[in-house]
């Protein structure tokens, strides 16, 4: 089925694209959250003219073929909009079959376990424990994940002393009976990323992600192979040769791709597959509820080496006011710490006509 329409609708903070086929059928996806204006010009100028004309089947070559064509661009920027289209062509696809992505994927329907995943920093020790057990005690969860270091911090912490603060006094919140997890988001060297992972273990911490700055694997590495629990990463990486190379010098003991920001849910499979052939479960970045926790959903229900949880973004309009009103009804809900992965075909949501309606349009069609 031929593609003869591109359409994207965005603001700064997300954007969603709609593919059309020559018979009028449709398919959503979303390019990648953060300055995603920016990403919607990208790929009307870069993804849509090597796409319309081309087959709803061809995506896995164009997924090639257009990092090619553009071989000019290497970086980000192309990947996190070539995302959207491969996202929107996924939905099609389901909805043609009546399928679920996952179950396109090989997957099927289903539950998936959830961690409560915090994005704050500007927040103490006491206050994120509390809030941790009223989202335990309300919605089941048995895993959480939260921030130590300051963000890229050079071993400077958000405030003196805040790492050592916090994750005893999660532990101590929380009990034995929960997975806690933390995310340096770059923060540290490797000496001071060991320290912290000591005391981590000491707290029974069992997930230590991007410990160091994330394009300096080596570092990862010692930090890796100093310590017994987890160390994780890869969310930034959208190159298949860093990929590889992370890999193969076993930089991490969990690999983390984001859908959106390494180009697709194809892509996100190359990845998830290259790590299974080495071993390594593929526990996805996701840290927003977009669409990129639905595509996340699908994509663990479909890899055979998913990690252990799904990242489930805890903030809320005071914090992430973009979130909101993005679907005509909500797509998640946790129940005893699980999300479900619904039979529905396509991703199983429907896009906001509100919202629509408040975003930049742009479109890009077949010429006659």
């Amino acid at each position: 089925m031929k593609i003869i329409k591109l359409e994207s609708f965005a603001n700064e903070f997300v954007g969603f694209i709609r593919v059309t086929a020559e018979d009028g059928s449709t398919g959503w996806g979303q390019v990648s959250t953060y300055h995603s204006d920016i990403t919607a010009q990208v790929f009307h100028r870069q993804i849509a003219p090597w796409t319309l004309g081309r087959n709803m089947s061809d995506l896995e070559a164009l997924t090639v073929e257009i990092p090619e064509r553009e071989h000019k661009f290497p970086g980000s920027y192309l990947r996190r909009a070539l995302a959207g289209l491969d996202t929107a062509i996924w939905d099609w696809r389901g909805k043609q079959a009546g399928k679920p992505v996952a179950e396109l994927l090989g997957g099927s329907a289903g539950p998936l376990r959830a961690y409560a995943s915090s994005m704050r920093r500007d927040i103490t020790a006491n206050d994120e424990a509390d809030r941790f057990t009223a989202l335990r005690d309300k919605y089941g969860f048995d895993a959480f994940k939260f921030r130590v270091a300051a963000e890229c911090g050079h071993d400077i912490d958000e405030w003196p002393g805040r790492t050592e603060e916090v994750v005893p006094a999660v532990r101590k919140a929380l009990g034995d009976d929960v997975s806690l997890l933390v995310d340096g988001n770059s923060g540290f060297s490797a000496p001071r990323a060991i320290e912290v992972g000591k005391m981590l273990q000491d707290n029974g911490v069992e997930h230590f992600e991007e410990p160091c700055p994330y394009w300096l694997m080596e570092e990862t590495k010692k930090v890796m192979q100093a310590l017994t629990l987890d160390v994780t990463g890869g969310e930034q990486d959208c190159d298949f040769q860093h990929w590889k190379r992370m890999i193969d010098m076993r930089a991490v003991d969990i690999i983390q791709p984001d859908i959106l920001y390494i180009g697709g849910m194809h892509r996100a499979m190359q990845v998830a597959n290259m790590g299974g052939a080495a071993g390594l479960p593929c526990t996805p970045h996701c840290a927003n509820l977009s669409m990129v926790t639905l595509f996340t959903m699908h994509l663990l229900r479909a890899m055979p080496n998913a990690g252990k949880y799904l990242e489930f973004s805890i903030e809320g309009v005071d914090y992430y006011p973009w979130q909101q009103d993005l679907f005509v009804s909500c797509p998640f809900e946790i129940t005893d710490g699980q999300a479900t992965v619904t039979d529905a075909p396509g991703w199983g949501v429907e896009i906001n006509p509100e919202w629509l309606s408040r975003s930049t349009y742009q479109r890009s069609v077949l010429d006659p």
